[in-house]
């Protein structure tokens, strides 16, 4: 029998030391430390979408057919080979290498984590505590990335091998708290055969869901855009706030502050099951939009306040709309499917990234 609070302790665990990365939260000041163009490293972040979005599915299939546990080891295995990357590359070829590795990283432990999280609680028979845990989750995510930003400073004092060191370490933590998870098997659910049979299997019954479930496409497409709105917000804010007279001082506790709005939004969404799904998206995108409008006008406290508030609404969203896609999807093909809503918010955020540039421009 799982012991789900040390399951979901174990999870929640992961997710704050594997967003607690100072070098990774400095990676492109790092770069630039070292002597890297912005064009050398517009061409690394480049190159870790193009890796993503190639790696998304299969990464998710893989997930479903060997088990989720061996997924998220092989997460913080991809971390770690990623940081050695980096300590020892003195390329570009080297460097874009280590980033590719990164995406894996990123592939492996999305969708697997919260499939794994959900049957975790379907087995135990707490099912309906999931909304609980993917605000706690998303919350202690958010609190951690922001702390790491300020550590950000500290990564470029130390150095970048120090600071990777430090990275690995934290790593290496997280791939011993992932060897101590219990896979979970939701029987009824799953496919018999060869290994090649179950990868053709899942692959073929993730599409037909697809096909014959187009609620689910409409759920994935409209939380992405949602999620694309909040997302280029942010990216757009952190390059106009210190164009627009924002002290230098400032810009870290800026970036601290409205970085906790996603915690906030998260917690909030434990508190809003009384509310239908459809009615919170549309409050959410309403709030969206405003806050878009917000971050247009000239001046820094409106921006930031944008920025805070446009985490709240995106990351409450968020956290409702991951509920309602684990309650519509097979268990078998769950962290497939959850890979297949990752790769719609990389489809819409392609088509708007080149829009937002342009607007704010």
């Amino acid at each position: 029998m799982i012991n789900i609070k040390k399951q979901i302790y174990s999870i929640l665990t992961i997710s704050v030391l594997s967003r607690f990365l100072i070098a990774g939260s400095a990676w492109v000041a790092l770069l630039s430390q070292r002597g890297f163009s912005m064009v050398e490293i517009g061409i690394v972040e480049s190159v870790f979408h193009v890796a993503s979005f190639c790696f998304e599915i299969p990464s998710g299939i893989i997930s479903d057919v060997f088990g989720r546990k061996k997924s998220m080891i092989l997460s913080q295995c991809m971390f770690i080979l990623s940081a050695v990357l980096m300590i020892f590359s003195e390329s570009l070829w080297g460097i874009c290498l280590s980033i590719v590795f990164d995406a894996f990283g990123y592939n492996f432990s999305s969708g697997s984590r919260e499939a794994l999280a959900y049957d975790s609680l379907k087995v135990s028979g707490h099912e309906d505590r999931y909304r609980d845990f993917a605000s706690t989750d998303l919350s202690v995510y958010r609190i951690s990335n922001a702390a790491s930003l300020l550590c950000a400073g500290l990564a470029l004092i130390l150095g970048y091998r120090t600071a990777y060191i430090i990275d690995i370490i934290v790593l290496s933590v997280c791939l011993m708290v992932s060897s101590g998870l219990k896979e979970v098997s939701v029987e009824d659910d799953q496919f018999e055969g060869t290994i090649s049979q179950r990868l053709i299997d899942t692959t073929k019954e993730s599409i037909l869901f697809l096909v014959s479930n187009r609620k689910s496409i409409g759920t994935m497409l409209f939380n992405s855009l949602i999620g694309a709105f909040q997302t280029l917000i942010l990216f757009f804010l952190q390059a106009r706030l210190p164009l627009c007279g924002l002290d230098d001082r400032l810009f870290g506790p800026a970036l601290f502050f409205m970085t906790l709005g996603g915690a906030v939004g998260a917690k909030l969404a434990s508190k809003t099951e009384h509310i239908t799904y459809r009615k919170t998206g549309y409050i959410c995108a309403v709030i969206t939009l405003i806050c878009f409008g917000m971050s247009l006008i000239v001046f820094p406290p409106v921006m930031i306040l944008a920025g805070f508030t446009v985490n709240i609404a995106g990351d409450l969203f968020y956290v409702c709309t991951d509920e309602e896609l684990n309650r519509q999807f097979p268990s078998s093909q769950r962290a497939t499917l959850v890979s297949v809503s990752s790769l719609c918010f990389s489809v819409v955020m392609m088509i708007m990234s080149p829009l937002f540039g342009f607007i704010f421009s």
